[in-house]
């Protein structure tokens, strides 16, 4: 049980890691393309099997 008082404070501190830095990324706009995926759809090199 003593490890618990260790646990729970390191999860938590590695939780707002996680969540501070996914407010950075939403802050700067790291998941904004949209031209990008506009622009995708239109190209004719599209194709469903990965490239080698």
């Amino acid at each position: 049980m003593d490890i618990l008082a260790f646990l729970i404070p390191v999860s938590l501190f590695l939780g707002g890691i996680g969540l501070a830095a996914f407010f950075w990324a939403m802050k700067t706009k790291q998941f904004d393309d949209p031209e990008g995926d506009a622009n995708r759809i239109l190209t004719k090199d599209y194709d469903d099997r990965p490239k080698r």
